[in-house]
């Protein structure tokens, strides 16, 4: 398996398909490189995709310490092992990670940011979130793995019956392995440290080219953030992909990646 150094000593490992201009997906919560590899086949013919794992995640390494700067290193590793410069598109918090690694001032030549799941910016919610922040490591201090994956399933809005058919599904180890890495996440989108409400700050340092998509089928709270993000980036601009979810058809979502990637 590929893997780049990151700056710490950590080991990432990717998986490359394509060839053309570089994209690296990044994904969000509960996810390795194999919950891409949908969208990696479909870029593939118009591009080089980088489908990387996380750190913590799949045939990644990890270090202690965590912090949001460990991750944005790991992108930095990739895109020099991509040539120098790449385009990025992030799903769910990995769109928060995404934002990051461009305020960073990373040769991004171009981020997609699809759903990342800031609140809306009620106190209310923002409580919520620090609450969650909070409960999700006191689970994982005392090693509750499963019970920080359904916390993690219950503030997505998953009923608690589903929840407890999940529990008996095979997969539902491979939940509980990533089950660290939701608090990894949960600091790249700011949980504890802000609410998990929109980084202004970090928006207006993200300079370049942005792309803001969200699902048709969506809720409209989540519309409604998506069209906030963009307007707070200096070259933001705001998509919607009708018909659609926070998990987007590959073939649909390419489609809309390789127009914008190619200006």
């Amino acid at each position: 398996m590929p893997a780049v150094t990151s700056a710490d000593g950590t080991d990432i490992a990717f998986e490359r398909a394509g060839d053309g201009p570089p994209v690296i997906i990044v994904d969000g919560a509960t996810c390795d490189r194999s919950a891409n590899r949908p969208l990696d086949a479909q870029l593939a013919p118009r591009f080089t995709a980088i489908n990387y794992d996380r750190r913590g995640r799949g045939d990644s390494g990890d270090t202690a310490p965590y912090a949001v700067e460990r991750e944005i290193e790991d992108l930095a590793a990739l895109i020099a092992e991509a040539g120098g410069s790449a385009s990025l598109y992030g799903h769910s918090s990995g769109a928060g990670l995404v934002l990051h690694a461009a305020a960073h001032g990373l040769p991004i030549a171009r981020f997609v940011m699809h759903e990342a799941p800031y609140v809306a910016g009620s106190d209310e919610e923002m409580r919520e979130a620090r609450r969650y922040a909070e409960e999700l490591g006191r689970l994982l201090a005392e090693d509750r793995r499963g019970d920080a994956v359904e916390l993690f399933m219950t503030i997505t809005g998953m009923p608690a019956e589903m929840i407890a058919e999940a529990r008996a599904h095979p997969w539902w180890a491979d939940a509980e392995a990533l089950a660290p890495t939701l608090a990894y996440d949960s600091a790249v989108m700011g949980d504890a440290a802000a609410g998990g409400s929109i980084p202004l700050d970090v928006a207006a340092r993200a300079t370049p080219p942005a792309l803001v998509l969200c699902g048709g089928a969506s809720p409209e709270w989540m519309i409604d953030v998506g069209r906030r993000v963009a307007d707070a980036l200096p070259d933001g601009r705001f998509g919607v992909l009708e018909g659609q979810g926070h998990n987007a058809a590959p073939e649909v979502l390419a489609n809309v990646l390789a127009e914008f990637f190619a200006g």
